[in-house]
């Protein structure tokens, strides 16, 4: 059998996917198919690992992960049947760069509610740089899924055969036709939005911040005087992360009750304490390990 291509996928698209299909044959691989028609089987995503925790016993570890990417988080699973996968996630201090390559599974515990996951089978610690480097792929692999979804949605139907004709390669043809049928026409706007805003996460000023000497020197007169900061906390935003760094005393972050009273003490109201916390995630300069606590990077 052929080994399938693992997909550059955000988490943004692939937590959309509500259809899973099986191939047919003997041992035929399933594949989680997305709104734009990537028909994934195995997925490769690089972002940080926030929050690694075994859900299963001692004697029978589960290990799961988050992993953030810009547009949202993948959910990882590694049991005792991915062991090396298992080990390794074991072995990580979060938060971390990490890269997972893995098999995509969906779980459905009631009609209409469909969760999606990551089966690992390699799983490696990295640097900033692997992860923008596959922020960039991801985009491009995007915007390829972009534009061949726009295509299909100017047939009526669309099929595969009228996809290939136009370039569309035969893998995210038959995708597309699947998704259109489970799906109906995408919401391409919701898209494109995502790709744009995972572009301007690559940009200096958009990115955390970083100490002057980290910083490339330039010696240019006139380019010094054009060259930019890179936007630092704002003054509500200085005090949110030293609340949350305070309240953080168990190592499991700061609760939200707790830094919004913190907050509202220190003269940060509520609509300014969450306008200061989706700009702190979006900086990367805090994240969630868990539902309702914040932690300090």
């Amino acid at each position: 059998m052929m080994r399938e291509v693992a997909w550059r996928l955000f988490a943004g698209e692939y937590n959309d996917a509500t259809l899973e299909v099986e191939g047919t044959g003997e041992r035929a691989p399933s594949y989680v198919i997305t709104p734009l028609g990537a028909k994934v089987n195995r997925i490769f995503v690089v972002g940080v690992i926030t929050d690694v925790e075994n859900v299963g016993t001692d004697m029978q570890p589960m290990w799961r992960a988050r992993v953030s990417d810009p547009t949202g988080t993948f959910h990882v699973y590694a049991g005792q049947y991915q062991p090396e996968a298992a080990a390794a996630l074991s072995q990580l201090k979060p938060p971390v760069f990490g890269a997972i390559v893995g098999k995509s599974r969906v779980y459905s515990p009631e009609p209409g509610t469909v969760y999606t996951s990551i089966r690992p089978e390699v799983i490696k610690a990295v640097d900033e740089r692997v992860r923008d480097f596959w922020i960039l792929e991801a985009c491009r692999s995007l915007r390829k899924r972009l534009d061949a979804a726009a295509e299909a949605g100017k047939m009526d139907p669309p099929t595969k055969e009228a996809l290939v004709q136009i370039g569309v390669k035969a893998a995210l043809a038959d995708g597309l036709v699947q998704a259109s049928a489970h799906y109906g026409k995408a919401d391409l706007s919701r898209y494109t939005a995502m790709l744009a805003e995972s572009l301007r996460y690559l940009l200096p000023e958009y990115r955390e911040y970083r100490p002057p000497e980290a910083e490339p020197t330039v010696t240019e007169p006139a380019a010094q005087a054009e060259a930019k900061e890179p936007e630092e906390p704002t003054a509500d935003e200085d005090k949110v992360l030293e609340v949350i760094a305070s309240l953080d005393k168990d190592g499991k972050g700061a609760p939200w009750e707790g830094i919004l009273d913190a907050a509202g003490k220190a003269g940060v109201s509520k609509d300014k304490l969450e306008e200061s916390i989706n700009s702190l995630l979006d900086k990367g300069l805090i994240y969630e390990p868990i539902l309702g606590r914040m932690k300090k990077i």
